[in-house]
C-alpha cells in the first residue's frame, strides 16, 4: 500500500512494546490510503517520546458485507494478530482495537515494503520452475493464458497455515509485505473467522502436502492457547461460535496432517489476485 506524506517508520523491533504504543499513543491522521476498500487512514502515533507510523481503520468507515456482520471487521483484524502471535510466527503487524479521531477502530503498525522481493509471478509455462509453486492458469488478454505462481518460501507456507486457521476469505498478493530484513507480514484480515468455510487465497501451492513439523508444533500450541488466555482475548473480538469454529479448524488440520485443498462451494482464488 502507499501513503501520502511519507514519514520514516520505525520497524517492529525498534520499540520494546509496539502494541502499547499503538493502544495508548496520541493518534494523528496524516492522510488517506485511497486504494483501500474501506476507510484506511495513514497516521502517526506518539507516546512519551516514542513515535511510529500506523494505519487506522475506523469501524464507521467499514462497508457493509452480505456475509459478515456490520461493524466487525476491525475486531477480526485484531483477532488475526492475536492468533498470529500465539503461533510464535509473528506474521501480522502489531494490531490493536482503540478509540481514534473517527471513533473505535483497528490500529496497526505501518510496515515498509522491500520492493525487490518477488513472491508472485505470471509465467509463460505449463509447470513452475524450481523454487516456485503453481497456483493455476489466468487469462492475460488476447486469448492467452499464463501460469500464476508463488515462491516456495517457508514464510509464505506459514502464512498459508495461518490463513487456514483464521479462514481468510481474501489473501491477495497486495496483502503480502516482505521487508528489507527478511521478514514477511500479512495484512488486511477483516474478512476472517467466518463459521462457514470461506478460505480464498493465492497460497495454494502446498495444497494436500504434509504439514511441516514447525507447523504441527505451532498448531498444537495454538490449540492449547485457544483454551486459555487467547480464547479469553478473542471473546472480545469475535463471537463464541467463531472461536469454536477456529478450534475446529485447528483440530482438523492436526488430524489431517496436511495443508487444506480448495473446496467446491466457494471461489478458491481471489480476483483480481493483487
Amino acid at each position: 500500500m502507499s501513503a501520502p506524506e511519507r514519514i520514516p517508520p520505525r520497524s517492529v523491533t525498534d520499540d520494546p512494546n509496539p502494541a502499547e504504543l499503538l493502544a495508548r499513543g496520541e493518534l494523528t491522521v496524516r492522510g488517506r490510503i485511497r486504494e483501500a476498500s474501506n476507510a484506511a487512514l495513514f497516521c502517526t502515533v506518539s507516546l512519551d517520546g516514542r513515535k511510529a507510523s500506523c494505519v487506522y481503520k475506523p469501524v464507521a468507515g467499514e462497508r457493509p458485507l452480505w456475509d459478515f456482520p456490520d461493524g466487525t471487521l476491525a475486531g477480526r483484524e485484531v483477532a488475526a494478530y492475536e492468533v498470529s502471535e500465539a503461533t510464535g510466527w509473528g506474521l501480522v503487524p502489531p494490531t490493536v482495537l482503540r478509540d481514534g479521531p473517527y471513533g473505535e477502530g483497528m490500529c496497526q503498525l505501518w510496515i515498509d515494503v522491500h520492493a525487490e522481493a518477488e513472491l508472485l509471478a505470471l509465467v509463460d509455462a505449463e509447470e513452475p520452475e524450481p523454487g516456485w509453486k503453481g497456483i493455476g492458469f489466468a487469462e492475460v488478454g488476447e486469448g492467452r493464458t499464463a501460469l500464476l505462481v508463488h515462491a516456495d518460501d517457508e514464510r509464505l507456507r506459514r502464512l498459508a497455515v495461518l490463513d487456514a486457521v483464521i479462514n481468510n476469505a481474501d489473501r491477495k498478493g497486495g496483502h503480502l509485505l516482505p521487508t528489507a530484513d527478511g521478514r514477511l507480514y500479512g495484512i488486511d484480515h477483516g474478512v476472517t473467522f467466518n463459521v462457514e468455510n470461506k478460505l480464498r487465497t493465492l497460497l495454494w501451492g502446498w495444497a494436500g502436502e504434509p504439514l511441516t513439523p514447525d507447523a504441527v508444533g505451532a498448531l498444537k500450541g495454538l490449540r492449547d492457547a485457544l483454551d486459555g488466555q487467547l480464547g479469553d482475548r478473542l471473546a472480545g473480538l469475535i463471537t463464541a461460535a467463531e472461536t469454536d469454529a477456529t478450534r475446529a479448524r485447528v483440530d482438523a488440520l492436526l488430524t489431517a496432517g496436511r495443508h487444506p485443498e480448495p473446496g467446491g462451494d466457494w471461489p478458491a482464488i481471489p480476483w483480481p489476485p493483487v
